[in-house]
């Protein structure tokens, strides 16, 4: 078993202290604060614990405050709704007495419908075209690679539980997106167990990384730039059909808005067959950090 499933895996699984009472804890980094993702697949977790028989459909969330990774964090669950076909859950994150994060989470029971469209999934290279051996051999992207920053290139390859292959590299050398658009694969480092439920806290946790970049991709700039004090304010994912988190998955991300401080983002997620299987909105704090 590969240490990148360990970790997510132990980050999803939760102590239960109590009816409605579960404990979470954060891994060993050098992060001042804890990851949003995080906090929204756990939190999303101990909802998962109150329902039987539904699986999520969608999600609602607040970062109220900064998480503290060397406390574990108590998630409460508050059951709201049991009906027929939908089930409500609300969970408060709380951390030093006081709560750091809110969330809704909806539950439905799978049904027929006559309905069932979807937008065209982006045309990109394909995740094995982007690997760093494989960017290596394409005279286009020889230089970008070898330019690339050793922090940036240890952020999207270092152990981590989620593997990232981005797939517009030369925003990080200034080059402006115009559109906004910027796609990234996205999967679990390690083949997790055939569970639908874990495998939608495993895509909740992926989908806060790099989202709040679409923001910054319209202006040549990066969240690695030291200038910037990004941070995530509220976040909302539905899901639409059933996938694997394990599997490559493109991450379609665009900002239509940005203003007063703060970024909006959006995020289509999709099969590598192209089956749209998730969506994401996400308003950001983007600030520069004073002189």
């Amino acid at each position: 078993m590969s240490k990148g499933l360990i970790d997510l895996i132990s980050i999803l699984d939760l102590e239960p202290l109590e009816v409605n009472l579960f404990r979470g804890n954060s891994p060993k980094t050098s992060w001042q604060r804890v990851f949003g993702g995080q906090v929204i697949g756990q939190a999303m977790m101990a909802a998962c614990r109150t329902v039987e028989g539904r699986l999520p459909h969608s999600l609602h969330c607040y970062f109220i405050l900064p998480g503290d990774p060397q406390v574990p964090i108590i998630y409460e669950v508050e059951r709201l709704r049991d009906g027929k076909s939908y089930a409500t859950r609300r969970v408060t994150a709380i951390q030093h007495g006081n709560a750091i994060f809110s969330i809704m989470v909806s539950f439905h029971s799978d049904e027929e419908s006559a309905f069932n469209h979807q937008d065209k999934m982006p045309d990109v290279p394909p995740p094995e075209k982007l690997t760093a051996e494989e960017i290596s051999k394409q005279p286009m992207f020889q230089e970008i690679f070898q330019r690339m920053p050793d922090f940036i290139r240890r952020y999207y390859e270092s152990d981590r539980p989620i593997e990232l292959r981005p797939v517009e590299l030369s925003r990080y050398f200034g080059e402006r997106i115009e559109d906004g658009r910027i796609h990234v694969w996205i999967k679990t480092a390690a083949k997790l167990p055939d569970d639908p439920a874990l495998h939608m806290c495993a895509l909740a946790y992926a989908s806060d990384f790099s989202l709040l970049d679409a923001v910054m991709a319209r202006y040549g700039r990066t969240l690695f730039d030291k200038r910037m004090m990004p941070a995530s304010l509220d976040h909302a994912m539905w899901f639409h059909r059933p996938f694997r988190a394990d599997e490559w998955l493109l991450y379609a991300q665009d900002s239509p808005s940005a203003q007063g401080g703060r970024g909006l983002t959006r995020g289509s997620i999709f099969t590598t067959d192209g089956t749209l299987v998730a969506s994401v909105a996400q308003e950001g704090s983007i600030r520069e950090r004073r002189s």
